[in-house]
């Protein structure tokens, strides 16, 4: 696979509106991406707890770019995720490892797990990824 490809999904996510001011660090190599989040006391719950959305998008995240990374050519799309939350966490930084585990042209199957500081697991989720038509583009931060 390309690293340059890999290079470009991971500015990609930098500069989505929707990760702006997180802080957050995105790996990508073939089949895999790593995501840290920093926790930040605004995402907690009124237990002071994570909320689960932020479980949510670093798994779906760390899913997503673990399939784009086996497409070089266009976008993909989230059809399907489904997350077990596990763990509450308050403090330090969500961990997520996504990798795909079937990947056919119709659709790509990604799974990613989440552990917090001290290798707990937190969360793990699965997702359905699919082809959309949007090319991979600087216009959409893919440079």
């Amino acid at each position: 696979m390309n690293e340059t490809h890999f290079r470009k999904l991971e500015r990609m996510y930098q500069r989505a509106p929707v990760n702006a001011d997180e802080g957050t660090s995105l790996t990508v190599a073939e089949g895999t991406a790593t995501l840290d989040v920093p926790i930040s006391s605004e995402s907690h719950h009124p237990l002071g707890a994570v909320h689960g959305a932020v479980y949510f998008k670093a798994l779906d995240d760390a899913a997503f770019f673990a399939a784009n990374s086996l497409v070089e050519d266009v976008f993909v799309l989230t059809t399907n995720f489904t997350i077990h939350l596990e763990r509450p966490v308050s403090d330090g930084t969500i961990h997520a490892e996504g990798r795909v585990v079937n990947d056919n042209p119709n659709q790509l199957i990604a799974e990613a797990v989440a552990h917090d500081d001290a290798g707990n697991e937190l969360a793990r989720g699965s997702g359905v990824f699919q082809r959309s038509n949007s090319e991979l583009t600087a216009d959409i931060g893919y440079e």
